[in-house]
């Protein structure tokens, strides 16, 4: 991260989403949900059964990092925990970005129908650091497991960060990072 990464903290409201653009590099501080490909398919299922009662948290505002921790080392608040491949969770993403989940945070490229829900429902998708594990654990001060316990590592946490260090990946206008 340079000196010009711009501090930001989640929940993540329309105002702050529509100020940032692809390319931006930024510091999340706050709360924000761990939640890979079971417990994304978990969410759809209750979505398109009919609601969104069950779900493990509110999505209005909410940030969720594609990620599970490795398992915690004593003395450490959580384990190694760096980004999933995003588009892991592309088959689930546009109807969970539909019912109010905006923020999300991952690696690597998403498929044209999650870049066309992020524009089209005002979202932003952050890229962490790939292969740097051990870094974004440093940014998380608290971890509690709140859901889906039964899917290990990839069980819902809320975690409590502090200067997360990611850059704006896609935008609400349409600005990716990674080409068109």
């Amino acid at each position: 991260m340079t000196n010009s990464a711009r501090s930001i903290t989640a929940p993540l409201f329309l105002e702050t989403i529509m100020s940032l653009r692809a390319g931006n590099e930024v510091l999340l501080s706050g709360v924000v949900y761990t939640a890979r490909d079971a417990a994304h398919k978990r969410m759809y299922d209750l979505i398109a059964a009919g609601g969104r009662d069950g779900l493990p948290f509110e999505f209005e505002g909410a940030a969720v990092y594609y990620a599970g921790p490795s398992p915690t080392p004593p003395g450490r608040i959580i384990g190694a925990i760096g980004p999933t491949t995003s588009g892991r969770m592309d088959a689930y993403s546009p109807l969970l970005i539909k019912n109010g989940l905006r923020v999300m945070i991952g690696k690597g490229i998403r498929g044209r129908e999650v870049m066309e829900a992020i524009a089209e429902y005002k979202g932003i998708y952050f890229a962490a650091l790939g292969g740097a594990a051990a870094l974004m654990a440093r940014a998380v001060k608290s971890a509690e497991l709140i859901a889906f316990e039964d899917l290990g590592a990839e069980a819902v946490r809320r975690l409590c960060v502090e200067d997360m260090p990611l850059v704006v990946a896609a935008d609400c206008y349409g600005g990716c990072v990674y080409g068109p």
